[in-house]
C-alpha cells in the first residue's frame, strides 16, 4: 500500500533524506520513529504529496505521488501533528464541510459523516463548537476528518500529542481498529505508543534508514549481549562474586539493594544465556529468590543504541 524507493530531498546543502526506501503492507500498522529533524516530517510530506522529493519515488495504493498526486490524496487521510480545525466551526458543520471538499455529497455524504462520528466516538459533541472542546475530543475531531472519505491509507503525525492517559488509550484503540481494513503510518515520539500500537517499526535518523522490522528483530539487531536478572537474599559481595565466578558470564552488574535482598544483572554472549549455571548455584547456596528473567533490550535502547550505531558511522 506504501512504497518509498531511494527517496532523497534535499533543502539546499542540507540533506533531509538520502535513499530512503521501505514498504507498508495492506492493515499493518507501522510506526515512524527518528530523533528530530531525522527527516520523518519530510518523508510523510512526500507521501501526501505536499513535497515533491529532489529524487526517488514514492507509490500509494500503487499510484506514484508525483504522476498523478490528484488520485494518491483521494487515497490518503492525513492526520498532521497540527490540528487542521476551524475553532469557530460546530463538528457537524466541520465534517460537512471536509466531506463536500472531497467531493462527497448526498446520501453518500450523510453516511459517511454519521460513520465517523460513531467510529471517533463524537456523537455527544456533534453539536459542540469546536473551540469549546478538550484536547482530546479536538484529537477526535481531526482524525474524522481524515477518515470521512473512506480513505485506504491513513497517515498520523504525533496522534496522541497532548492527550491524558486516558485519551492516549481511547487513542490507542481507535488506530488498532482502523487496521483492521485500512493501513495506518504514524510518527509519534512516545516509545511507549509504539510498543503498544504497530506491527512494524521503520526508524530515522540523519535521513537514512537505520532500522526496519518488528520491535523483536530490532532488539535483536541491537542487542550486544545476553541479559539476565536475579534477585536473591544475601550480601551484595558474596552474591556478586559468585555469580562473577559463573562460566559464560563476562560482567556482573549491581542494580539495587532492599529488604535483605540484592538484585544485579548478569551479561553474557549472545545466545550463551547462564540460566542453567544461576539455577544450579542458586540450589548449591540454597538461596532465596525474589526474581530471575530475561532482561531484554526496552524500546528506548535498542532506539538509542541504532541510532548512535548510525551516527558513528557517519562521523
Amino acid at each position: 500500500m506504501i512504497k518509498a524507493n531511494k527517496l532523497t530531498m534535499h533543502y539546499g546543502p542540507v540533506v533531509a533524506l538520502d535513499k530512503v526506501s521501505f514498504e507498508v503492507n495492506q492493515g499493518e500498522i507501522v510506526g515512524l520513529l527518528g530523533p528530530n529533524g531525522a527527516g520523518k516530517s519530510t518523508t510523510m510530506k512526500i507521501l501526501t504529496t505536499y513535497l515533491y522529493p529532489t529524487s526517488g519515488t514514492a507509490e500509494i495504493n500503487g499510484m506514484d505521488v508525483l504522476q498523478k498526486p490528484l488520485e494518491v490524496r483521494k487515497s490518503i487521510g492525513y492526520l498532521p501533528e497540527i490540528l487542521p480545525l476551524y475553532m469557530d466551526m460546530e463538528v457537524r458543520s466541520y465534517l460537512d464541510f471536509v466531506a463536500r471538499a472531497r467531493g462527497l455529497s448526498g446520501a453518500a455524504l450523510k453516511n459517511r459523516v454519521n460513520a465517523v462520528v460513531d467510529t471517533c466516538g463524537l456523537r455527544a459533541m456533534y453539536r459542540k463548537v469546536i473551540r469549546e472542546l478538550s484536547k482530546g475530543y479536538k484529537q477526535r475531531t481531526a482524525l474524522a476528518q481524515a477518515l470521512v472519505h473512506n480513505p485506504e491509507v491513513i497517515i498520523l503525525d504525533e496522534p496522541t500529542s497532548g492527550l491524558d492517559p486516558h485519551q492516549i488509550l481511547e487513542i490507542r484503540h481507535l488506530i488498532r481498529e482502523l487496521a483492521e481494513d485500512k493501513t495506518v503510518i504514524l510518527s509519534t515520539h512516545i516509545l511507549q505508543e509504539v510498543e503498544a500500537t504497530v506491527d512494524r517499526i521503520v526508524i530515522i535518523n540523519r535521513g537514512r534508514i537505520v532500522g526496519n522490522g518488528t520491535i523483536e528483530e530490532l532488539r535483536n539487531r541491537a542487542k550486544t549481549s545476553e541479559r539476565l536478572a536475579v534477585t536473591v537474599e544475601g550480601q551484595r559481595e558474596e552474591v556478586g562474586r559468585l555469580l562473577s565466578g559463573l562460566e559464560g558470564v563476562r560482567q556482573v552488574a549491581f542494580e539495587k539493594a532492599s529488604d535483605g535482598c540484592v538484585s544485579f544483572v548478569l551479561h553474557s554472549a549472545i545466545n550463551r544465556n547462564p540460566w542453567r549455571e544461576l539455577n544450579a548455584l542458586i540450589r548449591e547456596k540454597q538461596w532465596k529468590v525474589r526474581e530471575l528473567a530475561d532482561r531484554p533490550l526496552s524500546l528506548e535502547e535498542t532506539f538509542l543504541t541504532l541510532t548512535e550505531k548510525s551516527a558513528a558511522k557517519a562521523e
